[in-house]
């Protein structure tokens, strides 16, 4: 390519360094509180007595604080750091608005506090990793605006035609996310911090995994691998391996990782088409996934004498190696006889935390060690100590992940174990315990993980202090010029690459389509979710319960899917079936079997059974790691919120007469009475407006409607 009307004036200007420590400060700061609440979280399924029988620490809202903020605290300020630090280098030109950046920065750390401290007080939907409630929900949209404005706005300005490999990795993770984050948090409000999801049922749950794998994919991935593009050569000063590789990588893995969300809905409910097209596309995403840590690692090639000396490049290739260890897991764990083994078990939790230890934690502590001393001019405090940090950071990731994997294999072996006669050979709890020394050595492992992180904040502080910060980095370069003449063997992606705009509705365009495809079938098709005569909406008493059930957490470690095994039907009852959660906003299928699935637990015991086990879960399971809720039974149901509960639920179609939220109030006084007088007979005094009475009419009601139609079946 030549330009004709190329400037030779060079134009001052400078970079925006002080946007880019925030960010920095926010990663470290943010990283050191998710890493600890996730410690609390993994030792308290070891002793749990660390939930204090308290509502603010019981572990159900601890790991969605932990979730929340190592992902979009964490992570969240690694991306933005490593984006406005590396974008204005790539197009030689300052961010777009200073105030904009300002805006962006302190809008995250708002949306961040106002997530702890409404997850802490139990204010969420209910959705993995999508538990903000709707006025959040705006925020993150309106930010997520902000940043996508400031980054187009660089980019129209530039002074480098050319858009770099990493350029295109920001661009989709902005159109996407968007597109992801709006499409999944569509609710109805109830009150300004409760809602209840659009979507119900088979319905919710290929939306919530459509958005949750996607969410790896676009936030944890995509933006990591634009900041790997750009880091990584810079740290050992050569180009990209191979650019024509990296447009593959880009292109292929936008395209098929959308499609891949159903895989984690494999042997439910959700109809076969759906779970065959996750699995097709999650096999496929190995090619373009292992291109990139291919590229990657390639681009150290002759820089492998130096990985011994320096820090940077120690956590640069442990980064990348997770990175393709993770996307090669991830479709393994995607064929159904894998999955079958693996799903509900920890051996997931071990996988996500390679991805998540390795590849986003070690990238993000490469960068930071390499950043911090030049925005500071300076020397990296001590090389010795940053050392330390990486091998102690790798035996955490070892302990963390591999006991996992053991344990997790077991617990399926367990589950699936039948005797010679045909019996199941172990009740659930004897898997429960069996783990306690397994969750001890990821607790180690997350040990630590957490006091490497630790010492690299003190490094890192010590380095500050050292230095001297350039706020306005100088610079200078040519002016882009308006036209220029294409050379005859101008690469065809260049037509692309030179056009932001295009690029942008391109990269859209192709992540939509997955998308598209697989919702219009699930939604305008009928026959993929036939209705069941016997299920019926939840009384009012059974929707406070079930709210009561979500604000505590309960769906991080209960399923509430049996799956076709015999293993499972053995154990828990009849196989689970669309049409049963036609009411669910939103479903609550559960990822995760800390503890036993809750599909069938209506009427398995009685009233004071859970009463009971709610207020001592060992008085009625010996052995139980569940945490105890003593405020159940002192905490009033809110019943004023019901007239609301029941007019959204009216509006998201649920066939409540008309005018019943008018009488909705005294069927919930009814029925909460009944089950007052029910525990009364079992020597139980409590008053009927108790939530422990409106979470046991929800328990009561799981499963009830079908064992209803096998009756009225039978009948007939």
């Amino acid at each position: 390519m030549t330009d004709n009307n190329k400037s030779h004036n060079l134009e001052k200007f400078s970079y925006d360094n002080t946007i880019v420590k925030w960010f920095a400060y926010a990663t470290i700061v943010w990283g050191i509180v998710g890493m600890t609440a996730g410690l609390l979280a993994a030792l308290q399924l070891v002793f749990p007595v660390l939930n204090l029988d308290l509502p603010y620490t019981s572990y159900g809202r601890v790991r969605p604080i932990h979730t929340n903020a190592v992902i979009f605290a964490f992570v969240g300020n690694g991306i933005f750091m490593g984006v406005y630090y590396s974008l204005q280098r790539l197009l030689k030109a300052r961010m777009f608005s200073d105030f904009l950046s300002k805006v962006h920065f302190w809008g995250w750390q708002l949306i961040i506090v106002l997530a702890a401290v409404t997850l802490v007080l139990g204010k969420t939907t209910g959705k993995e990793y999508a538990e903000l409630e709707w006025p959040i929900d705006i925020l993150i949209a309106l930010i997520w605006v902000v940043f996508g404005w400031n980054m187009f706005g660089t980019i129209l300005k530039r002074r480098e035609r050319h858009l770099y490999v990493a350029i295109w990795f920001y661009i989709a993770t902005f159109v996407t996310v968007a597109m992801l984050h709006i499409v999944n948090s569509i609710e109805i409000p109830v009150s300004f911090w409760k809602s209840y999801s659009w979507y119900a049922g088979v319905q919710d749950a290929l939306v919530q995994w459509w958005y949750g794998h996607n969410a790896v994919a676009f936030f944890l991935t995509t933006p990591y691998l634009g900041i790997m593009y750009y880091f990584v050569p810079k740290a050992v000063n050569r180009p990209v391996y191979s650019y024509r590789l990296s447009i593959i990588h880009f292109w292929a893995l936008i395209f098929i990782y959308i499609w891949a969300g159903p895989h984690h809905l494999l042997y439910t409910a959700t109809p076969d088409w759906a779970q065959s097209l996750g699995v097709v596309f999650s096999v496929m995403l190995i090619a373009p996934s292992w291109g990139g840590m291919i590229n990657g690692l390639l681009t150290l090639r002759g820089a492998w004498d130096r990985v011994r000396d320096e820090v940077v490049l120690k956590f640069f290739v442990v980064a990348v190696t997770a990175y393709g260890m993770a996307t090669f897991e991830g479709p393994m764990l995607s064929l159904k006889n894998v999955n079958a083994i693996s799903h509900f078990t920890d051996w997931t939790i071990a996988h996500v935390h390679v991805g998540a230890l390795g590849w986003n934690g070690f990238l993000t502590f490469g960068v930071l060690y390499w950043l911090i001393p030049r925005l500071f001019q300076t020397k990296l405090y001590s090389q010795k100590l940053a050392s330390m940090h990486f091998w102690i950071g790798t035996l955490g990731i070892v302990l963390y992940a591999v006991p996992l994997y053991w344990a997790g294999i077991m617990q399926s072996l367990m589950w699936k174990d039948f005797t010679p006669e045909g019996q199941l050979r172990w009740q659930f709890m004897d898997t429960v315990t069996k783990m306690m020394p397994f969750y001890a050595a990821r607790a180690v492992g997350g040990t630590l993980y957490l006091v490497g992180t630790v010492m690299m904040a003190y490094n890192l502080v010590k380095t500050i202090k050292a230095g001297s910060f350039v706020a306005n980095e100088e610079a200078e370069a040519a002016a882009l010029s308006t036209t220029y003449v294409a050379h005859e063997k101008d690469h065809w992606h260049r037509a692309i690459e030179r056009r932001p705009v295009q690029l942008m509705i391109l990269s859209l365009v192709v992540v939509a389509i997955g998308g598209i495809i697989e919702f219009i079938p699930a939604f305008l098709v009928k026959s993929n979710i036939p209705t069941i005569s016997s299920v019926k909406p939840y009384t009012p008493l059974e929707l406070q319960g079930r709210d009561i059930y979500l604000r505590e957490g309960c769906y991080t470690c209960h399923s509430q899917m049996v799956r076709p095994f015999r293993s499972e039907t053995a154990r828990y009852g009849e196989y689970s079936k669309a049409g049963e959660f036609v009411y669910d906003h939103p479903f609550q299928w559960g990822s995760k079997r800390t503890g036993p699935d809750l599909a069938r637990i209506g009427g398995k015991y009685p009233d004071s059974w859970h009463f009971n086990h709610m207020q001592d879960p060992t008085s009625m399971t010996e052995n139980s790691k569940m945490p105890a809720y003593p405020w159940l039974l002192e905490d009033q149901v809110d019943v004023s919120s019901t007239v609301g509960k029941i007019k959204a639920m009216q509006k998201l179609g649920v066939p409540y007469p008309e005018g019943y939220a008018d009488i909705a109030a005294a069927d919930m006084e009814k029925q909460a009475r009944v089950i007052a007088a029910s525990l009364q007979n079992d020597g139980i005094t409590i008053e009927a407006d108790r939530e422990i009475i409106a979470l046991i009419a929800y328990l009561q009601r799981l499963g009830k409607d079908i064992k209803g139609e096998k009756k009225e079946t039978a009948e007939k």
